[in-house]
């Protein structure tokens, strides 16, 4: 029997892979990407789209007031039944169950930490370990993402996932709420808790943590594609958070969910609506229009 040449094997397998992930062949499966010198320095192999400011607030105006939960029957409507959702371990740290200010929908803005294989400073001086830390913030974990937020983004970091680190604190996080951010959702921890409960920026975490960045992770990259919660966020993705936890949106099926999760959300409302009547309650944030 004649057989086929493993080499060609190994590219048909390797072709339907990409096809079945959306990807086309030639975007890597060229002979200059798939040469072991092209790989050998690092390659990716998931492009991040850019859209303007102006698509970003058109799309996240389609998805105001909508909730988790009507956003993933919407999600279910377009075939994306168990796509996006993150892992409940991803919550609220506070809720605001009056007005409902832990709620936000935003455009995913990616980064990405990792655990160092560096060492911690040890024991030194005082002022030598305020030396090393500063420098680790500027040379390993510095926070570049900052420049690409802007009104309406939802930062979303995958963290180390075994460091009892901050990465989130109450500082920075309420810088990043003054240049435009919405939200922030990390797959890992958060420190000041208590603080950020308190300024009322919306937070979303695995859980509390209470080192620093430095001897503890490094930023691996900014605007990439990451995995939080379990799922995968691709920059420009829709992020929509509550009570109930936080979902991603594909960018490309945005529109068509958000169109639906509307429907979901009115009928929701309206029904209510006449059972607040028949029950005596009085009218909420949940129900007005």
């Amino acid at each position: 029997m004649k057989t086929r040449p493993t080499h060609r094997l190994i590219l048909t397998f390797a072709a339907f892979s990409l096809l079945a992930a959306g990807l086309a062949p030639g975007q890597v499966l060229d002979e200059k990407a798939g040469s072991a010198e092209a790989l050998r320095t690092g390659k990716n192999f998931m492009a991040t789209p850019v859209y303007s400011e102006a698509d970003d607030q058109r799309i996240l105006a389609l998805f105001e007031g909508l909730r988790v939960a009507d956003v993933t029957d919407g999600m279910d409507a377009v075939g994306l039944q168990n796509i996006g959702l993150m892992d409940p371990e991803i919550h609220p740290l506070w809720r605001d169950t009056e007005h409902f200010t832990h709620r936000f929908v935003g455009v995913a803005v990616t980064a990405r930490y990792v655990p160092t294989q560096n060492p911690p400073a040890g024991a030194i001086s005082t002022e030598a370990y305020d030396k090393w830390a500063s420098s680790w913030y500027e040379q390993r974990s510095a926070e570049l993402y900052m420049t690409l937020i802007r009104k309406g983004t939802a930062l979303v970091i995958e963290d180390a996932p075994c460091a009892d680190v901050g990465s989130i604190g109450s500082y920075n996080i309420l810088e990043w709420k003054g240049l435009g951010c919405v939200g922030v959702v990390t797959s890992a921890t958060a420190r000041d808790t208590d603080e950020i409960t308190t300024e009322r920026v919306p937070l979303y975490l695995k859980k509390a943590g209470r080192g620093i960045r430095p001897g503890r992770n490094e930023l691996e990259s900014v605007n990439r594609p990451i995995v939080c919660g379990g799922v995968l966020v691709i920059p420009g993705d829709i992020i929509v958070a509550d009570g109930d936890g936080v979902v991603v949106v594909p960018r490309s099926k945005a529109e068509a969910v958000a169109k639906y999760a509307r429907k979901i959300m009115e009928n929701d409302k309206a029904g209510r609506k006449e059972l607040y009547k028949k029950v005596g309650l009085k009218e909420d944030d949940s129900v007005k229009n």
